[in-house]
């Protein structure tokens, strides 16, 4: 329970830290406390989405996997901000990326604050 706790932790940082740096990614709200509580329920969409859906469509990639040497990693990480914006809209959460250039900046820096924050964050169950 406690490693999900952290990983949630990390990715609603990592979330925040991609909304600070990149314009169009947006989240919106009335008070800071409606603004936090967005934040750790997107990431916990974000999370849920990294979790079932991002096997299945890595897997089905492996072959650019090989064939890029990796790249087209960045490639998932912004299809799967784009899903997590769109889910988000779903459920009503005024959360948003806007365009998929902006996705692969903000998949960029998620995946490197989120692997910064999991280093530093104790991961014990």
């Amino acid at each position: 329970m406690m490693n999900f706790v952290v990983k949630t932790l990390a990715n609603a940082g990592a979330l925040g830290v991609a909304i600070w740096l990149v314009p169009k990614i947006t989240l919106t709200g009335d008070s800071t406390g409606k603004q936090a509580l967005t934040l750790i329920l997107v990431a916990l969409v974000f999370g849920l989405v990294n979790f079932l859906v991002k096997p299945v469509v890595s897997l089905l990639a492996l072959p650019l996997f090989i064939l890029t040497l990796g790249l087209i990693t960045l490639v998932i990480n912004a299809l799967m901000l784009l899903l997590t914006s769109w889910l988000a809209e779903q459920f009503d959460l005024s959360f948003h990326v806007e365009g998929f250039w902006t996705a692969v900046l903000g998949g960029l820096i998620i995946s490197i604050v989120s692997w910064a924050l999991n280093v530093v964050l104790p991961d014990g169950d």
